[in-house]
């Protein structure tokens, strides 16, 4: 699988994203710490790669946090006047950066119930976005499975010859 870059400074707006989502009840926003473990948890169980559940770690231990994540707010409206009672979020999508290497956008996953809805686009436009305010003028995409959606998501171009790119074969004990 191929490496594609992206131009943080030609990106598309994905404010017009996240107002869509949150009509239909979905959330994009960082995950707090003490999330950690439900996150990797859930990206272990929903991806075969288990990488990803590790990179999910590493990305909250970043300073800022590198990681986005979609969630399905709760609609039953909380009748407890307790204001820390707050409607439960199902997760449904996770996004990271700088986590394989710095200004490297990956891994991104969205739960097969909830594709093609835009959560996709919108988590990586989410990092990429954080990445340009963090001051990265360009993003590396690494092992790309579909670069049709990174080029219409995110402008995105492939890197000819960046096949394995900076990953190795499997660590084994």
């Amino acid at each position: 699988m191929t490496d594609m870059l992206v131009k943080l400074y030609a990106l598309p707006e994905v404010t017009p994203l996240l107002t869509v989502l949150n009509q239909i009840g979905l959330e994009i926003r960082r995950p707090h710490a003490s999330e950690k473990h439900v996150l990797a948890g859930w990206v272990h169980q929903h991806f075969t790669d288990s990488s990803w559940a590790a990179g999910c770690e590493v990305a909250l231990e970043n300073r800022p946090v590198s990681c986005y994540i979609a969630v399905q707010k709760n609609q039953v409206q909380v009748l407890n006047k307790n204001p820390y009672d707050l409607p439960d979020e199902l997760l449904v999508g996770f996004a990271c950066y700088d986590v394989a290497s710095k200004g490297m956008f990956g891994p991104l996953g969205v739960h097969e119930n909830y594709r093609k809805q835009g959560i996709g686009s919108a988590l990586l436009l989410a990092c990429l976005h954080a990445m340009k305010e963090e001051g990265y003028a360009y993003a590396v995409i690494g092992w790309v499975a579909s670069e049709g959606f990174y080029a219409r998501a995110a402008g995105a171009t492939v890197i000819p010859d960046s096949e394995p790119g900076i990953f190795h074969g499997k660590l084994i004990a």
